[in-house]
């Protein structure tokens, strides 16, 4: 087991992906590799939170003041609360979070995202795998939302999203510094939410420090 690297273009850019063991008997290859991002992508079990190699990484990255995204994996498995989730990334890490997007349900009951800054669902299907969504623009006030939703899961939306909206506001400049990590929910192995990440993480990311042909250069890490 040891690091890989995977290079792919994306929208114009050359994505590096520096993809390292999770497992800590493995955590000096993991170190070294960090010495070489820009960028670090902090993978977390929807069920399981934060794990213990998982805070020796982040002190690395703090360090470093490497920014860092957070992706929360596998919603459509039975997972713990969302708000939750991002609290305990800031009790156990100590940096703040701002979602950028919002499960709507977890497991079976999974419907899929809500993008906060567009008002637009993603919605999920557990059958499209390495397909494209999709998504539309729903006014969560709307009697639209409950058609779409269910009337209890659009009523919980609304009220998470409120309180959402009481927190840390998306600051790119605090990103760029290490200091707030933007979370997004999805799930990997179904492809569901990785392409809207990508996305965003290219618009927030800092150019490369160092050699001009790595156009973003990231790493990715979770536990086993």
């Amino acid at each position: 087991m040891t690091s890989s690297v995977m290079q792919f273009q994306h929208d114009g850019y050359c994505v590096n992906i520096l993809d390292t063991p999770g497992h800590q008997d493995f955590s000096e290859d993991t170190y070294r590799t960090l010495m070489a991002a820009d960028s670090a992508v902090m993978v977390i079990d929807g069920a399981k939170g934060v794990e213990p190699q998982t805070r020796k990484l982040f002190r690395v990255c703090a360090l470093r003041h490497i920014p860092i995204f957070t992706f929360i994996n596998k919603m459509d498995r039975e997972s713990r609360d969302p708000l939750e989730l991002c609290e305990e990334v800031e009790r156990e890490l100590g940096i703040d979070t701002c979602a950028v997007n919002w499960p709507i349900g977890s497991g079976k009951e999974f419907k899929g995202v809500y993008d906060r800054e567009r008002g637009e669902i993603l919605f999920f299907s557990g059958e499209n795998h390495g397909q494209k969504a999709a998504s539309r623009p729903v006014d969560l006030y709307s009697p639209e939302a409950a058609d779409l939703l269910g009337e209890s899961k659009a009523n919980a939306l609304r009220d998470e999203i409120e309180l959402l909206g009481a927190g840390r506001e998306l600051d790119i400049d605090a990103v760029r510094a290490g200091n707030l990590s933007p979370v997004f929910f999805g799930s990997a192995l179904t492809n569901f939410g990785v392409e809207p990440f990508l996305e965003e993480f290219l618009r927030m990311t800092m150019p490369p420090r160092f050699p001009r042909i790595f156009r973003r250069l990231c790493l990715k890490f979770k536990p086993i």
